[in-house]
């Protein structure tokens, strides 16, 4: 999950400053410290909830551990909009753990860290506002975060809901799973669901309890999106993993509703420009949140191209907000594929294998009839073959993608 190599030591530690739908992540000593951007599904009401749909963002967490603080923060919103990510929608910046101090003030309530945050949290969600962003906050529904460094919200979810929303003008939550008391997620989490539902104020619910109880079969009712599986790591086997974990549940997921397989490690270092393109583009079908988890401040530009490719984005953002999955089994040459809106289809080939080889996709397997055309729009190559039928095939190198928007004529 880093620019350091990334260890996977998951539940014990995930201090993060967040920013939805594209993740920032930095991983030191097994620790996420992480910053979440994100962006609502164009289009989609949320169902259910009344809160926002599907987004980009990203998060400064496992580079920076605990050490996260106000200046950092107002660096990364104000990179967000220079480097045109704001732009394309990336629009989350949130607080992941660490933020508070370990005690509480008089009444129960969190207390910001004063050396870390000396303007307070509502100085900073102004700033944040102030560049057209949004600002999220990070909680746990146990006793303690994962950090073991501030107090969870199990017991004081209708303060934390009046802090952050009423107080600091919060827009997102993220709700971590440490320290639970033994108590079922299922009864943990719809506890602070009603408390957010008791403001006016919008808020998007991030479920992270590392799908240990399949949160995909009932946490549509209680948030926006859940985590189904444990913490990713910045390496092949960790997000092809997640990604195989995530695909057991697309058909739970949609509009209001999103499979979360955790952030993007893209430009942390762990992986190839290739592989972090396979990375990107599967779970931009699958209709992942987008948690960018590389310093945005500091990214080459490799990164930022593989970040801003709007046609990608697009395919993650569509109205319709079917999830992609994975259409092949049992072999390294996959095919992935989801309906989009206006008849049309995405498509990803991908070669998992250890050399160079040909993957395609029949029609008959990803949805189409045998006899149709389509026109297929290459969303890495930005090209277009304006007449193709009955099948569509790549010469792949290995752990390569295309990905393609088919469009019948």
């Amino acid at each position: 999950m880093a620019m350091a190599t990334a260890c996977f030591c998951s539940r014990q530690f995930r201090a993060a400053l967040a920013l939805i739908c594209i993740v920032l992540v930095f991983n030191t000593n097994c620790a996420v410290a992480a910053r979440q951007i994100m962006r609502s599904n164009t289009g989609q009401d949320h169902i259910r909830r009344n809160l926002l749909d599907n987004g980009l963002g990203g998060i400064v967490g496992n580079h920076f551990n605990c050490h996260i603080e106000e200046k950092l923060i107002r660096e990364t919103a104000d990179s967000m909009v220079s480097t045109g990510l704001a732009a394309l929608g990336y629009e989350y910046i949130n607080l992941d753990d660490c933020w508070a101090e370990l005690d509480r003030d008089s009444e129960g309530n969190f207390v910001p860290k004063s050396s870390a945050f000396p303007s307070g949290i509502k100085a900073l969600a102004d700033y944040v506002h102030s560049k057209g962003l949004k600002l999220g906050i990070y909680s746990d529904a146990g006793t303690l975060t994962c950090s073991q460094q501030m107090p969870g919200s199990l017991g004081h979810e209708e303060q934390m809901q009046k802090l952050s929303l009423l107080g600091y003008g919060v827009d997102y939550l993220k709700y971590d799973n440490c320290n639970s008391m033994s108590i079922s997620p299922k009864e943990r989490y719809p506890v602070m669901s009603k408390a957010l539902l008791n403001s006016s104020r919008p808020i998007f619910f991030s479920l992270c309890e590392w799908g240990d109880e399949d949160p995909a079969t009932w946490a549509a009712s209680v948030g926006n999106s859940w985590r189904t599986t444990g913490d990713i790591a910045d390496n092949w086997d960790s997000m092809t993993s997640r990604a195989d974990q995530n695909d057991k549940w697309a058909s739970y997921a949609g509009p209001g509703g999103w499979n979360d397989p955790d952030m993007l490690e893209v430009g942390n270092g762990g992986m190839t420009e290739e592989e972090y393109r396979a990375h990107f583009s599967i779970w931009a079908l699958a209709k992942a949140p987008l948690l960018i988890g590389c310093d945005i401040r500091s990214m080459d530009n490799a990164t930022l191209s593989l970040l801003s490719n709007k046609e990608v984005i697009a395919v993650n953002q569509d109205k319709l907000g079917a999830q992609g999955k994975q259409i092949t089994s049992g072999t390294d040459l996959q095919v992935w594929a989801g309906s989009l809106s206006d008849n049309r289809v995405a498509v990803v080939l991908w070669n998992r294998g250890s050399s160079k080889a040909t993957v395609t996709a029949y029609w008959s397997d990803i949805g189409l009839k045998p006899t149709t055309v389509v026109e297929a729009r290459d969303l890495w190559d930005h090209s277009t073959d304006p007449s193709v039928g009955e099948k569509l095939s790549a010469d792949l190198e290995s752990h390569a993608c295309k990905m393609y928007v088919l469009t019948p004529k």
